[in-house]
């Protein structure tokens, strides 16, 4: 009661703060009518979650729990026996999607931003997913990306396509850096030091003002030409063709837009693609080892050394690698873009997915950027949907959506058999 007295006079205080007294009298009631049934509507909107939260607890304590674990069961054995079977269908949905949205350009613009935030989480996925290190200072890499790209564009010339390696280059160059003075730490002293190096990061940005362009940041940075074929703008300079003229079609601003969303989509599945074929690898094994027990690693002879460092150069490219396409894309980058909530959010996305799983990333991705967007309407009530949204996840999957830490290779039994045998 007390909490939500609080929020009744703080939007009271908000809404007449800045109103002028000649003004006031006429609208008191409008708004305190508007303000009553907000608070109402919060009440309500969070009486049902948490009863919902209550009674699904209460029912676990009863019998129905055997036959809610066996329905679990059966549907962990669907899931982790036909992951391959589940992602295709994903990446073939993902490659349909602008067929289906072809001239909805928000629908475009929220699907590439959903993949951008894929793509980071895929990269975190390898540094606190299989190697169990906490880092919170990821937006780091994905603003040496795009500040990467955008200076070696302005001020050598360079096209996207040459600055894109380069940009991932200098990304886990600062991966290395950041790696070498937390090899002894763990835990929340190893997500201290991250979240450090992160502001260090922003705060050079901010203050370098002869090279980063400080607060005022980096504008007018080159789009991406079709492969140096062919440019997307309407009027193109001399000596190049416009997209249009290539295939022999007519000019449309969806082209670029479209041709974006492809770009960081085979850049996603890129990053999934060396992700799973690294944890095949020996560095995966040790990826993995290393989470469960660095002590062991030890014994086993694992050089925690170079498991650390590799773990943090890999993610923080994959990270610079998003950095210069989020550049590319929005032509306008500043310090404000790299704040400490966006590694917060990617995260967010990591945990809330399941540490270790690259499909529920995916899922975590849509949840938490595509979800607030597509309801973008219902005003200040869309962030009260989604915070309740994620409590009501936590409360029913505390470890995840898909929080199954299975080894990448087992010794004599196939994943389908293990799996089995789990669920019996």
């Amino acid at each position: 009661m007390i909490t939500l007295a609080a929020v009744c006079v703080f939007e009271m205080f908000v809404r007449f703060r800045d109103m002028d007294d000649r003004w006031a009298s006429p609208v008191v009631l409008d708004m305190a009518v508007g303000s009553f049934t907000s608070i109402v509507v919060t009440v309500c909107f969070l009486a049902i979650v948490f009863a919902i939260a209550y009674f699904s607890m209460k029912e676990k304590s009863a019998v129905v729990v055997d036959e809610s674990t066996k329905i679990s069961s059966k549907i962990q054995v669907a899931y982790r026996s036909n992951t391959k079977k589940i992602g295709l269908i994903g990446i073939i949905f993902f490659f349909i999607f602008p067929l289906i949205f072809g001239e909805n350009r928000s629908a475009i613009d929220l699907a590439t931003l959903v993949m951008i935030y894929i793509m980071l989480g895929w990269g975190l996925n390898i540094v606190v997913g299989l190697a169990g290190l906490l880092d919170l200072g990821y937006v780091a890499f994905y603003a040496v990306g795009a500040y990467s790209y955008a200076l070696l564009s302005q001020n050598f010339d360079l096209s996207f396509w040459l600055c894109l390696p380069l940009a991932g280059i200098f990304a886990a160059s600062f991966g290395i850096v950041l790696g070498f003075p937390v090899l002894r730490l763990r835990g929340d002293y190893l997500a201290i030091v991250t979240l450090g190096f992160g502001e260090i990061i922003r705060v050079i940005l901010i203050n370098w003002y002869d090279l980063t362009g400080g607060p005022d940041g980096i504008s007018s940075i080159e789009r991406p030409s079709f492969f140096g074929l062919a440019e997307f703008s309407r009027r193109v300079p001399e000596g190049s063709i416009g997209f249009g003229d290539l295939m022999g079609i007519e000019y449309s601003s969806m082209h670029r837009l479209i041709f974006l969303y492809y770009l960081i989509l085979i850049l996603a599945l890129v990053t999934n693609f060396v992700t799973m074929r690294l944890r095949k690898l020996p560095i995966g094994r040790a990826w993995e080892a290393l989470r469960e027990d660095e002590i062991a690693c030890r014994s086993l002879g694992i050089n925690p050394t170079n498991t650390k460092l590799s773990a943090f150069a890999i993610g923080a490219m994959f990270g610079g690698f998003a950095g210069a396409f989020f550049a590319t894309r929005q032509g306008f980058i500043s310090p404000e873009s790299f704040t400490f909530l966006e590694s917060a959010v990617i995260l967010a996305i990591v945990v809330m997915g399941g540490m270790g799983s690259q499909i529920g990333v995916v899922l975590a991705a849509v949840v938490m950027i595509g979800f607030p967007e597509m309801f973008r309407e219902l005003a200040e009530y869309r962030m009260l949907i989604f915070g309740a949204g994620m409590v009501a996840i936590m409360l029913w999957r505390p470890r995840g959506l898909l929080s199954f830490r299975d080894p990448t290779i087992l010794l004599n039994m196939s994943k389908k058999e293990k799996v089995a045998g789990e669920a019996k």
